[in-house]
């Protein structure tokens, strides 16, 4: 049902796509740098070629709708439809208004950061919001089907094969700072899919479990989850403690353990997002707003 398409993730696909447009015309495209995927094909063409990316970027992923339109399901579907267009559309724009100009021919490094980052960015929206911009995702999604290869394997040989081509009219200057660029933005992509909300998560185990848990409640305003354990050395019955605390509140939760039990035996982790009460939710359980 048509229910089932958010506006507000075509909104924010369509911010997505045109962020990453806006870094591919005037980072990359201003300064000779490519990219990887569907995107560094059509940088090829127009480098080459002089073909318009906006028209390019269409005519590569045609076929690939028409034959994976049954694999995506409905909404995936439509989404990465409005994805690939609205990156076409974009670009045609952002070419033909000039809407910002930074020269950074002196400062390739700053090119190739300000490349990844946007990039980077946009695409992290539009994954984020249930989107895609096409091209490799679909083929992906086809091999894994039909021939049972690794998605994120056929990603990343796809990629590879599309940057080594780009060799064509990269200098070896250029190709470093391609490299940069896509490292860039691989790693913007990656914070963009952890989250608003990261933390520490703790597992403690003590004799005074439960003391420590009060504790945190009391002092920190903060829950935790008694699990039941057991040594495997000595077979004895343990309690453990979960927790998860934001990262300023590290130190204030190691003082806490200390304070009740000095001999407790504590590890830490990351936790790249968290999704609940304290963090996405408040205390009557409705959404926080960021």
């Amino acid at each position: 049902m048509i229910s089932k398409i958010h506006f507000k993730n075509i909104f924010f696909i369509l911010l997505g796509t045109a962020i990453m447009s806006f870094g591919l015309v005037y980072f990359n495209m201003e300064n000779n740098l490519a990219d990887g995927g569907f995107t560094g094909i059509t940088l090829i063409l127009y480098f080459i070629l002089n073909i318009d990316p906006a028209y390019s970027n269409l005519v590569l992923n045609i076929p690939l709708f028409i034959i994976g339109w049954r694999i995506l399901g409905r909404n995936a579907f439509i989404y990465t439809l409005i994805g690939t267009l609205a990156v076409s559309v974009f670009l045609w724009l952002f070419q033909r208004y000039k809407f910002f100009a930074m020269p950074l021919d002196d400062d390739m490094t700053l090119a190739a950061l300000f490349a990844g980052v946007f990039i980077g960015a946009g695409l992290g929206i539009v994954f984020r919001f249930g989107g895609t911009t096409g091209g490799v995702d679909i083929i992906a999604k086809l091999g894994f089907k039909y021939f049972g290869w690794s998605m994120g394997r056929t990603m990343f040989v796809f990629d590879a094969a599309v940057i080594t081509s780009s060799l064509v009219y990269l200098n070896y200057r250029e190709a470093m700072y391609t490299l940069l660029a896509v490292f860039v933005a691989a790693k913007v992509i990656d914070f963009m899919q952890q989250g608003a909300y990261s933390g520490k998560a703790a597992m403690i185990i003590s004799e005074h479990a439960p003391v420590i848990a009060s504790a945190i409640l009391e002092e920190m305003d903060r829950g935790a989850t008694i699990l039941k354990g057991r040594g495997s050395f000595t077979g004895d019955d343990r309690e453990v403690l979960y927790c998860v605390v934001g990262r300023n509140e590290m130190v204030r939760l190691k003082n806490l353990i200390s304070k009740v039990d000095p001999h407790a035996f504590v590890t830490l982790a990351d936790v790249q997002d968290v999704i609940g009460e304290g963090f996405t939710l408040d205390e009557n359980k409705k959404p926080i707003e960021l």
